[in-house]
């Protein structure tokens, strides 16, 4: 199937891909605009795969007070070279995630770096709330099992809705961002202050 000159334009502008990406992938979704963006994203996401192993040792240290200032946070965000940290683009995604953070209050960056110990506390109450629900006692693991993952998912940054997009994770603003900037990017570290 042929393709315009113009759906590749607009599928380059939504994704930043080369041109010849573009077409071979509208020219393989039978001119799907929509089907396209998901095949580029897939690609990308190996791509980005493939980045997450380089080291990131450049970046910035993102502010964000809230207009009360009685809130506040600094992030850290790293980058491989001093070029794109430097860009309008990573210095932007930078301040989205310290905002973000502010909004949602994360306690950790991964959903593996919960603290065991409030695992632990949690999963009893969870324990003693099923147990008062009547639950029976052979369903107990598998449902604690899922409340753990739900709990550790909701408390880590990466797997948290972005406030200005909720259907994409922050971590799918990362791996965008990734795919985008062509270089691996790390949320290193957090701090939220409040009052």
């Amino acid at each position: 199937m042929s393709v315009s000159l113009d759906q590749i334009k607009e599928l380059r502008e939504a994704t930043g891909v080369s041109m010849m990406a573009c077409k071979k992938a509208l020219e393989e979704t039978d001119g799907d605009p929509e089907k396209a963006l998901d095949h580029l994203r897939k690609k990308g996401e190996a791509k980005a795969a493939e980045r997450g192993e380089r080291s990131t040792s450049e970046g910035v240290v993102a502010s964000y007070v809230h207009s009360n200032g009685k809130l506040g946070v600094l992030l850290k965000l790293t980058c491989e070279t001093d070029f794109v940290s430097k860009g309008d683009e990573f210095q932007e995604l930078a301040k989205d995630i310290a905002m973000h953070v502010a909004a949602m209050n994360p306690l950790t960056i991964s959903p593996d770096d919960v603290s065991e110990n409030l695992i632990e506390k949690e999963r009893e109450i969870w324990k003693e709330q099923l147990i008062n629900e009547g639950k029976k006692e052979a369903m107990l693991d598998n449902i604690l099992a899922g409340k753990e993952k739900k709990f550790r998912e909701e408390a880590a940054l990466l797997k948290q809705p972005f406030v200005k997009d909720p259907e994409k994770s922050i971590e799918n603003l990362l791996l965008d961002a990734v795919n985008k900037l062509g270089e691996n990017i790390k949320v290193e570290s957090f701090c939220r202050y409040s009052i």
